[in-house]
């Protein structure tokens, strides 16, 4: 079922953004094989080996143990990732201060420092440094990447900077689905309903979208939140896994447990209507009709 909603109702999920529900960032853009040539194995002991340059820029793709690192004048750097790659944040983000990562969370589009040390013809990355806020809007938003810029130039160049206000953006229309009490799994009707308004999102030019899950007034607090993230997140993962829709094309999922109830709680018509996961179709206002 396709239904419209007023922006007053969407500019109240600004504030709730937060990370991003599990796979809306997995999947890393590739490099081209013939951009960087390796012979031999990527030492782990990056110790005595001479150094290379430091790069400022963000990361522009990433496949495997190599990476592309882009400065702000546009000149591209490719560097080699190895074991003894040291990734650290720069502190703050979620108050955990500075602290060491793991070269999973190098997702394209994080600004980057990297020291570098020269091996075999190739720069190798011996510290990768990442700002904290940084890390936590690439995150969230997945920055504009080279490989994004193909698919969808105007609307990821548009996501570049921080763009958390839902007000930037025109709906353009709102799937809901819908689910059983107390439950996060999806029907047959819902799977086809999300597929459709993929498809949909699809022949809406720079469209991205924004997925909201709700429950209705059954259970408290604390679990009807975690419910209504569940719920977002399984239709974010089915939407990516089976509808073939772009993570990068995806704004941040979240839950908002029994806020903005679509119907009255106080009957059981009501409360199945409000057990739902909303599917905005979103288009930045300032690439909007481009």
């Amino acid at each position: 079922m396709t239904t419209f909603v007023t922006k007053s109702a969407l500019i109240a999920l600004a504030a709730a953004m937060t990370l991003p529900a599990a796979g809306t960032l997995s999947a890393q853009d590739s490099i081209a094989s013939d951009q960087l040539v390796v012979t031999g194995e990527v030492p782990a002991d990056l110790q005595g080996l001479p150094a290379g340059p430091d790069i400022d820029g963000f990361i522009s793709a990433r496949k495997g143990e190599k990476m592309q690192v882009t400065a702000p004048g546009g000149e591209k750097s490719l560097v080699m990732i190895s074991q003894g790659t040291e990734v650290r944040s720069s502190g703050g983000f979620l108050g955990l201060g500075r602290q060491k990562l793991t070269n999973a969370q190098l997702l394209n589009g994080l600004p980057v420092t990297v020291k570098t040390v020269q091996w075999n013809g190739a720069l190798v990355a011996s510290r990768v440094s990442l700002k904290s806020n940084d890390l936590k809007t690439a995150s969230m938003i997945a920055r504009g990447t080279e490989q994004g810029f193909a698919e969808q130039t105007a609307a990821t160049e548009a996501l570049r900077g921080r763009m958390a206000d839902i007000d930037k953006y025109n709906v353009k229309g709102v799937t809901n689905v819908n689910f059983d009490t107390g439950k996060w799994n999806l029907t047959e009707q819902a799977k086809a309903d999300l597929c459709a308004a993929a498809q949909e999102a699809n022949t809406t030019e720079n469209a991205l979208l924004l997925v909201v899950g709700y429950t209705d007034n059954v259970g408290d607090e604390d679990y009807n939140q975690t419910l209504s993230e569940k719920r977002a997140s399984r239709v974010v993962n089915y939407l990516q896994q089976y509808c073939g829709w772009k993570p990068y094309r995806m704004l941040t999922p979240t839950g908002m447990a029994e806020a903005d109830p679509m119907a009255d709680n106080s009957t059981e018509q009501g409360k199945a209507q409000n057990r739902r996961v909303a599917v905005n179709i979103l288009v930045s206002k300032s690439v909007d009709g481009l």
